[in-house]
């Protein structure tokens, strides 16, 4: 009963001065909202990107080249020419490497690819009819690239979703011809909106023939007179042989190679892409919180204003109190009760505000780009702890002083 009375006479308190109670209370709303709207934003594109990725398959391993020097300077991995298509195929070899499934060479340039008096600037990769599978890249029109095609050198191309777009706008492009670095491409295809993802925008790209991007567009060697590759994509035949594939494909580039110091290749996962894609993201969504937060802060800046002035209207009834017989305790806890009950109504308005922004702000567009957001019961629990604690801590000093007022003195007080 004690604990209710408190509660009511702490109501009827705040009750006295609607105006500036909501005005108070409107603080640390707008501060909860916000760290509700802003991490489900951040969540969102957290487990987009994430997905997105994941979509590809786990059991994808990288294989790149390593990193080369020019003039005492390096330019990091991936840099070097020591992949070729060769090294693709040997990795094939079940003796050598019976972890692997597939490979999917590429190599990759860029270029201005014009369709009519339409032209669009974007990426040229040149892959093998196994880079459709190895990938999880699906056709929306038309066909991939086909073995044959690779054989004779084909100019034929498979556009990325949005490239189609920009050079055909609602027409279907499979048969239409496009030119690439001066030659004339047929397009046999046209693949499904993938989206970007840190590997790449699957979209804005433009896939041909390996060998027509060998010989025809960018005619790269090795010096060892192989054809570059910049990337070779291996899918590993299941997801708990990685570590074994890993090391039958070290082996295998080593032999070779004929290796006998450091590797001239690096191997990289999907899983590791993803753990380090996670780790970046859960920063991102912290800092977006943490700036949030701030909003949070200055509502309770805000609580201990209005507590303080409170405190100033009320002292003579705290002495009138104190002198029938209030302890010191019954005071602070009333203040304190008062302050408590403002920051938590502000953070169950917030709580229910921040969820409505961020159901109305998922799948919005909005300067071309498209929000997805992830309302999570985790981050609006601890919004509303944090609100509440806030109102605690900017409530006791308000709630303290209050307590420690002499009854002769707060008798005196007009």
């Amino acid at each position: 009963m004690k604990t209710w009375r408190l509660l009511r006479s702490a109501l009827s308190s705040l009750a006295n001065n609607k105006l500036r109670a909501g005005l108070t209370l409107l603080g640390v709303v707008i501060g909860v909202a916000a760290v509700i709207s802003l991490m489900s934003i951040g969540k969102g594109v957290q487990e987009a990107v994430t997905a997105n990725i994941a979509s590809l398959g786990t059991n994808l391993l990288f294989v790149r080249p390593g990193s080369s020097t020019q003039g005492g300077v390096s330019f990091g991995q991936g840099s070097a020419s020591t992949l070729t298509l060769d090294d693709a195929y040997a990795l094939l070899d079940s003796g050598l490497t019976p972890a692997v499934g597939a490979v999917a060479p590429e190599v990759r340039s860029s270029g201005q690819v014009v369709a009519g008096s339409k032209n669009t600037f974007t990426q040229i990769v040149g892959v093998t009819p196994e880079y459709q599978h190895v990938r999880n890249i699906p056709v929306k029109s038309g066909q991939f690239i086909s073995a044959g095609q690779v054989q004779n050198r084909s100019e034929v191309a498979v556009l990325g979703f949005r490239v189609a777009e920009t050079l055909f706008g609602f027409r279907d492009p499979v048969g239409q011809t496009v030119r690439i670095g001066g030659r004339h491409f047929t397009v046999v295809g046209v693949l499904k909106s993938k989206g970007g993802s840190p590997l790449g925008n699957l979209d804005d790209q433009v896939l041909v023939p390996i060998t027509t991007a060998y010989y025809r567009l960018s005619a790269q060697r090795t010096s060892q007179g192989g054809v570059n590759v910049q990337t070779i994509n291996v899918q590993v035949r299941n997801a708990g042989a990685m570590d074994e594939a890993v090391q039958q494909i070290g082996t295998a580039l080593r032999l070779r190679h004929r290796i006998t110091g450091n590797d001239d290749f690096t191997i990289s996962s999907q899983q590791e892409t993803l753990d380090t894609l996670r780790e970046t993201t859960n920063t991102l969504v912290m800092f977006l919180g943490a700036i949030a937060g701030i909003s949070l802060l200055v509502g309770g800046i805000g609580i201990m204003n209005i507590m303080l002035v409170s405190v100033t209207e009320r002292t003579r009834e705290i002495g009138i109190r104190k002198a029938l017989g209030a302890k010191r305790r019954d005071i602070l806890a009333q203040f304190v009760a008062e302050a408590t009950l403002l920051s938590l109504g502000g953070g169950g308005v917030g709580v229910l505000l921040g969820m409505v922004l961020a159901r109305l702000l998922d799948g919005r567009s909005l300067g071309g780009q498209t929000f997805q957001t992830v309302f999570s019961g985790d981050v609006a629990l601890l919004a509303l702890g944090v609100a509440a604690a806030i109102g605690l801590f900017f409530g006791i000093y308000p709630a303290v002083r209050a307590a420690r007022l002499h009854p002769i003195e707060a008798l005196r007080y007009a």
